[in-house]
C-alpha cells in the first residue's frame, strides 16, 4: 500500500461581497419607510396596494392638453399627407 496522505475535500470558496443594491435606496413615496428591494420603491405590498389603489381611482393623473385645432383630422384630412 502506498503511504498517501488521504485526500481532503477541497475548501468552499470564500462567499464574494454583497453585490451594491441595483436601485438607489429611497424612502417608500407612501409611508417614508426604508424601501424594500423586493418591493422597490415601497417598503411593503400594503404601501404598493396602496399606490395602485390611487392610481386606478384617479387620484393620480397625467395632464393631457387638448391637440390643437389644426391638429384635429377632418373629413378631407389624412395623416400621412403630412
Amino acid at each position: 500500500m502506498d503511504n498517501q496522505k488521504p485526500v481532503s475535500p477541497a475548501k468552499p470558496a470564500k462567499p464574494a461581497k454583497p453585490a451594491k443594491p441595483a436601485k438607489p435606496e429611497r424612502p417608500c413615496p407612501i409611508c417614508k419607510k426604508p424601501s424594500a428591494q423586493k418591493l422597490h420603491p415601497f417598503c411593503s405590498r400594503r404601501c404598493a396596494d396602496v399606490d395602485l389603489n390611487r392610481w386606478l381611482t384617479g387620484v393620480y393623473a397625467i395632464p393631457v392638453s387638448d391637440p390643437e385645432p389644426d391638429m384635429i383630422p377632418g373629413e378631407d384630412d389624412h395623416w400621412g399627407d403630412r
